[in-house]
């Protein structure tokens, strides 16, 4: 019998049991509590402790690695890649167990030959908030931050005048705000110029140091590695809110694309991969493109990505995807592919059949053209898409996939025509149902067109450092590429959002994204 039981058939006056039982359930309410929050702690010493362990394990390998077994190039990628990686943990951990502000040592003055702004920032009130009386100045606190505009450094010089109250030995100043960057010196502008130049622009960070050191500004790459790993860490849940606002639509594209991974412990590289999502071109609302960052191309990761994810999804033939269209998922098949197929054939040998192929597809297309050109409202646009596929496109399916099965009987097996002709009737079934509605794409170009400028980059950087690094850039080309979609110029973008994050809520966290702004960033139902 416990001690409430005992209590409750004691003999004590009701008062005295009464207030006694509230104790007891009081105390036992703080005995929870001291649980839960022991709990906690542990918890989150173990993350801690995790974290310090994979810093150390980073700054082994970073001076670890015999410099014999990477060529230049990929060394220098290596060290920056871990300095990012190593800045992205730290700050992790300082997120997990917030510290008091460390005192930072002395830091080397900024170019003096750079232009300075001034901005004053002066205390709301110049009146004591304890008792009224006047504040007497008693001096300026500068620091001064290092700006980018495009094509120009500058410092700005912030001047924050301090006031005293003598009556109460106070002193008053307007606050600092809050940084991204502990201590501060680089601007959102500079830093956003950082990232635009190497996720967009693709610059490797030995060149972003090289053109700051033709204005005389001198960026050491391990500082810049490390801006772009805390960055990395900042940007994250903006690219986790723009994937989850994509699985809410029901019609996407997807597709994947090598990238090579730096493999430090042979001096090799070995490939991974970018998969690629990208929201209905056909369907109302903000484009999303969203980059997955995986180790291969095993179709268990759009599985994991999509997870109960139900609805049409654009895919080429790769058979990765196959596992998918037994969940709720339905397949589109894309005509750029098939159509691919013919082209190739026809550029080599001219082939008549080939060349009938593409007239056919061509029509396919024509029609899909003369309905985007049509001076609609999205949802009239839709709606005639879909008579016009009931009453135009259906026909010349029909006709197209007769021809096929009749070429099919006509050509050798095995041969490149076979090949071209089995390609589209074994996928016959996807092909065709983009005709089904009009909201369903005709193909997978959009998602291709995103990937391009990823594939051009790839011949500047050539390969990731890391997988952490890996899925860094994927998550801020998520946010990259989204931006340009809208018809956004990225760099206006995140220095708008850098300006704005440390102290933005979770709860407006829609607001940031890469949308324009009299875009009702409302869920896509296609």
């Amino acid at each position: 019998m416990n001690i409430a039981d005992q209590l409750a058939k004691s003999n004590l006056p009701s008062a005295v049991r009464d207030a006694l039982l509230a104790q007891l359930a009081l105390v036992e309410e703080q005995a929870e509590l001291a649980k839960q929050q022991s709990g906690q702690i542990k918890f989150r010493d173990q993350h801690i402790a995790a974290l310090t362990l994979e810093i150390a394990h980073l700054r082994r390998m970073r001076y670890g690695v015999r410099a014999e077994s990477l060529s230049a190039e990929q060394r220098q990628l290596f060290e920056d890649t871990l300095d990012s990686d190593i800045a992205a943990i730290e700050v992790r951990v300082e997120a997990a167990a917030p510290k008091e502000k460390r005192e930072r040592a002395g830091r080397q003055a900024l170019p003096a030959h750079l232009p300075r702004t001034e901005i004053l920032h002066e205390p709301d009130s110049c009146s004591c908030a304890e008792c009224g009386l006047t504040l007497a100045k008693m001096g300026d606190d500068v620091s001064e931050q290092l700006d980018y505009h495009p094509g120009t450094f500058r410092v700005l010089r912030h001047i924050r005048p301090q006031y005293a109250c003598r009556r109460c030995e106070t002193v008053t100043a307007a606050p600092i705000p809050a940084s991204l960057i502990d201590g501060g010196l680089p601007t959102p502008a500079l830093l956003a110029w950082i990232m635009v130049s190497k996720y967009v622009d693709h610059l490797p960070l030995y060149r972003i140091a090289q053109i700051a050191e033709r204005q005389g500004v001198t960026l050491a790459r391990s500082t810049l590695a490390s801006w772009v790993g805390v960055i990395g860490f900042w940007l994250q849940p903006l690219a986790d809110r723009l994937a989850e606002r994509l699985l809410t639509q029901t019609i996407l594209h997807a597709d994947e694309t090598p990238v090579s991974q730096l493999d430090p412990g042979k001096g090799k590289t070995k490939k991974a991969y970018l998969w690629v999502y990208r929201s209905n071109v056909l369907a109302a609302g903000p484009p999303i493109v969203v980059f997955d960052y995986q180790i291969s191309r095993s179709g268990q990761h759009v599985r994991d990505f999509l997870s109960d994810w139900q609805g049409r999804l654009m895919v080429d033939g790769y058979a990765g995807y196959k596992a998918l269209f037994s969940t709720g998922v339905t397949e589109l098949g894309c005509w750029a592919h098939a159509r691919r197929k013919f082209y190739e054939l026809y550029e080599s040998n001219q082939s008549p059949i080939a060349a009938e192929a593409l007239r056919r597809i061509a029509a396919l297309y024509a029609l899909e053209s003369e309905i985007n050109a049509l001076d609609l409202t999205p949802e009239a646009r839709i709606a005639e898409r879909a008579r016009q596929r009931l009453l135009e496109a259906r026909p010349l399916l029909n006709e197209f996939k007769t021809w096929l099965d009749q070429m099919l009987l006509k050509v050798a097996p095995n041969s490149g025509l076979a090949k071209a002709l089995n390609y589209s009737c074994k996928r016959w079934d996807a092909l065709e149902r983009y005709s089904e509605d009009g909201l369903s794409p005709i193909d997978n170009n959009p998602v291709e067109n995103a990937i391009r400028p990823i594939a051009i980059g790839k011949k500047n950087w050539l390969f990731t450092g890391s997988e952490q690094s890996g899925h860094r850039a994927a998550a801020i080309q998520t946010l990259l590429g989204t931006a340009k979609l809208n018809g956004i110029e990225p760099l206006m973008w995140l220095t708008e959002a850098l300006e704005k994050l440390p102290t933005w809520p979770n709860s407006r966290i829609d607001e940031l994204l890469p949308f324009v702004k009299d875009q009702s960033p409302q869920d896509n139902e296609g």
